[in-house]
């Protein structure tokens, strides 16, 4: 193999691939980054067996060939040398992979690409399309909602469903509920349903660029793998088995208050009360309070701690119903307020043990549920 890159090219892509290189590992070509010429590009590729990243990028080709290099040296060095050409050059006999740069002369110990597990070469022609900023936005506001507690594994992932041009992610923790739908540009010719480790969704949304540019999704059948890709990167995550829970069952159909507040002034409340909540048990109180002719509506949000001390904000609002006192996790409050991204968002309410439902005024395609923690006496 004799190949040359740019530096920030090869720094971009080392960097893009990096995060799926196994950090502990006994095999040690997993503690490595393929670097394998690929029909006039460069290919760099990295896996911990359950995600493996892909990057392509521009190069200037000689000789083809393939190895893998240790990540963690290679992505070093490769960040110290100068701005420009770098120059490679690898010795198959001795598995070493020399590395020029300016007046940079390197040799680095590799392993041969035999020994590095297959990546899969997906069909994308029955995929689906997405747009990236949209699945982007798709993401972020279901992926925080998932469990990171292992001894539930399907609740550490999301579900996905795809029917016609309508795709569903959904993710639980237990303690809420995060549901987004999007309507696909381009109708999808078949249906789709799996539960994607929610790791792997946020390392999609970290890689797959932003813009006007599309990522395809593909589940290769039998293979309990998804694949989503784009011109220059392709992440394959395996799936979740199991089933996931009805989450339709845990939306409130009804509700007896609904509480109409800005966004931005419930998050910097929200904010405010969990400097002292954070201390105890997270809970803040909410007492929502409808107006008359005379006043608006209010919802005072309090937390206290017997270290700290304790925190009142009050925000107005505009308030359908029956005042209601009612206590949730405030970093759960705060976390789906972070990704509402309207400028109002509604909070509807049955009775201070049931839970309370937000959705986003203008924005039909997300709804978030969280359950109310008990007041005490």
């Amino acid at each position: 193999m004799k190949v040359s890159v740019l530096q920030e090219n090869l720094a971009h892509g080392l960097g893009i691939v990096s995060r799926a290189v196994a950090p502990r590992t006994t095999l040690p070509v997993l503690a490595n980054v393929l670097v394998a010429t690929d029909e006039g590009r460069l290919r760099l590729s990295a896996t911990n067996l359950e995600i493996g990243i892909t990057c392509w990028i521009g190069a200037k080709i000689s000789d083809e060939g393939s190895t893998t290099v240790p990540a963690r040296t290679f992505a070093d060095l490769v960040g110290t040398l100068p701005d420009g050409q770098v120059d490679m050059d690898l010795v198959v006999q001795t598995q070493t992979l020399h590395v020029r740069s300016g007046t940079s002369n390197t040799d680095i110990k590799c392993i041969d690409a035999q020994e590095f597990p297959p990546m899969p070469v997906p069909d994308l022609r029955d995929g689906v399309v997405f747009n990236v900023s949209d699945l982007r936005e798709m993401i972020k506001q279901v992926v925080f909602a998932a469990s990171s507690d292992e001894a539930r594994p399907v609740l550490t992932g999301v579900l996905l469903t795809v029917e016609d041009n309508l795709v569903t992610m959904a993710a639980a923790d237990g303690f809420r509920l995060s549901v987004r739908k999007a309507e696909l540009s381009q109708g999808s010719a078949q249906s789709m349903k799996a539960i994607i480790p929610a790791r792997a969704l946020n390392e999609l949304a970290r890689i797959a660029g932003d813009g006007d540019d599309t990522v395809t999704m593909s589940l290769p059948p039998g293979r309990g793998q998804v694949i989503f890709r784009t011109d220059d990167v392709e992440l394959t995550s395996q799936l979740i088995e199991g089933s996931f829970p009805d989450f339709e069952q845990i939306i409130p159909v009804m509700h007896n208050t609904r509480t109409v507040v800005s966004s931005a002034a419930f998050l910097k409340a929200c904010k405010q009360a969990e400097i002292f909540a954070r201390d105890g048990s997270h809970i803040a109180r909410l007492n929502i309070t409808p107006g008359d002719e005379l006043q608006p509506g209010s919802v005072e949000i309090s937390a206290q701690s017997e270290e700290t001390g304790s925190s009142e904000a009050v925000v107005e609002a505009t308030i359908e119903g029956q005042p209601v006192l009612i206590a949730f996790n405030v970093r759960y409050l705060r976390e789906v307020l972070d990704v509402v991204g309207t400028p109002n968002v509604a909070l509807e309410t049955t009775a201070a043990a049931a839970p309370g439902l937000i959705r986003p005024m203008g924005d039909d395609g997300f709804l978030h549920v969280i359950m109310p923690m008990h007041l005490g006496g």
